[in-house]
């Protein structure tokens, strides 16, 4: 893993987006569908930084998933290769579908919809970010959410691909396990992002 003490850059607030992957109620709440309990434990950090990076006028984005289209499954092979999902998957309008209460959207958040683990992935969310200081640009991405070896992975390294610096947070990323939880901090850490905690974030943010 990268050093601690090496910064290939630091966080700008006015180049910089909180980026809030999938903190909807199957997965956060107990007996969720897809409860990750990990991802629950981390609520209060996530809120923490997202109030601050409000007030410091920085775009908050939150992603939610879904498996259908109507009534058409559009993630068969997530099915396919996970078949005790079945019947568990997320429908757009359903209760876990929805972010979780204490994460609740401000008026000022944006909300991008996806269909694949990749936030990136047949979404506008690359527009939203090229778009939304212009002409000045985001090039940081200071990434929450869950599940940190799934959709949050899989969205750091598109946005390394596509020439975002990525802030992955330790503390506020939620896995399946401490183990694959570790094993995607190991490996990002290596090439992909910067493995940060959230007081580490707010201390560069605030200096």
């Amino acid at each position: 893993m990268m050093s601690a003490d090496r910064k290939p850059w630091t966080l700008e607030k006015d180049r910089t987006a909180l980026l809030i992957i999938d903190m909807q109620n199957a997965f956060t709440e107990p007996g969720g569908s897809l409860e990750v309990p990990m991802a629950r434990e981390v609520i209060p950090n996530i809120k923490r930084l997202a109030e601050r990076c409000r007030m410091f006028g920085m775009p908050v984005i939150h992603t939610v998933s879904a498996h259908y289209v109507d009534d058409v499954l559009v993630s068969p092979l997530e099915l396919a290769y996970q078949p005790h999902l079945d019947g568990r998957l997320i429908r757009p309008g359903s209760h876990g579908d929805e972010i979780c209460s204490e994460l609740s959207p401000e008026a000022s958040d944006f909300v991008v919809r996806k269909y694949r683990f990749d936030a990136f992935y047949g979404t506008n969310l690359e527009t939203l970010l090229r778009t939304l200081r212009y002409p000045a640009a985001i090039d940081t991405l200071i990434i929450t959410g869950t599940v940190t070896n799934i959709c949050c992975e899989s969205t750091a390294r598109s946005a390394f691909m596509r020439d975002f610096k990525v802030a992955f947070l330790a503390d506020a990323t939620g896995g399946l396990d401490d183990q694959s939880q570790q094993a995607t901090l190991n490996i990002l850490g290596r090439c992909f992002a910067r493995i940060m905690t959230v007081d580490e974030v707010l201390t560069e943010l605030e200096s």
